[in-house]
């Protein structure tokens, strides 16, 4: 059974997603604060953590950081800042994904469930990904065998993406890591790079199923 750890200050959000989620058989425990977030996190360790940021005693990316001294759990960040700068931070802090309240009860849901895959699917390291109708075959570096030819950087951005799938990587964890630290405001190099890979392997550039942007935010692979 997953088991989920809700943080919120709002009593209602807590009840709700507490019902729906044991409906759906994910054992659930619940934090108003921060530091009870931390205490409950370490004793119960989570599956998944969701997490709203504006909590009474210190702020959600604090938590977030907190978590991420020590778990790798999902974090699945819930908060009614719309700002896509606290949405960077939050990411750059660690989260997985980003919910801006009012928010839909199935969205949510959804989100959860698409984490949750991506965790197992890391755990089983599956080498091959499906990309409309190409094969990518993360272990090979070849896509359809070789029909499709990637420069070395196009690779290293598409296989950060791929090993995440569904994740929500931010525009500065993509520039540090493919390009390096010092092109972390270089997000010029992530349009240029990303068109060039939805052209290779997007049926429709103009209008991509799999490798999609977050305006302001970053990226994700949607399988």
């Amino acid at each position: 059974m997953t088991r989920v750890l809700v943080v919120d200050d709002e009593p209602q959000i807590l009840r709700a997603l507490r019902i729906n989620l044991r409906v759906r058989s994910y054992e659930v425990e619940v934090a108003a604060d921060g530091a009870a977030a931390l205490r409950v996190a370490a004793s119960f360790h989570p599956d998944l953590v969701v997490l709203d940021l504006g909590l009474p005693d210190m702020d959600g990316v604090e938590v977030i950081r907190g978590l991420r001294g020590w778990t790798t759990v999902p974090i699945i960040v819930l908060s009614g800042r719309a700002d896509s700068s606290d949405k960077v931070g939050a990411l750059d802090a660690g989260a997985d994904d980003y919910v801006t309240k009012p928010f839909g009860i199935d969205e949510l849901l959804a989100r959860i469930r698409a984490v949750t895959r991506r965790v197992a699917g890391a755990a089983a390291d599956t080498p091959t990904v499906r990309i409309g109708r190409f094969t990518v075959d993360l272990a090979a570096h070849s896509v359809d065998g070789g029909a499709v030819r990637l420069t070395p950087t196009e690779w290293q951005l598409l296989e950060l993406l791929l090993r995440n799938p569904g994740k929500l990587i931010s525009q500065r964890q993509l520039l540090h890591e493919v390009w390096g630290p010092q092109y972390s405001t270089e997000t010029n190099y992530l349009r240029q790079y990303m068109a060039r890979l939805r052209a290779k392997l997007e049926a429709d550039p103009a209008h991509p199923r799999h490798l999609l942007t977050e305006p302001g935010m970053g990226y994700r692979y949607a399988p």
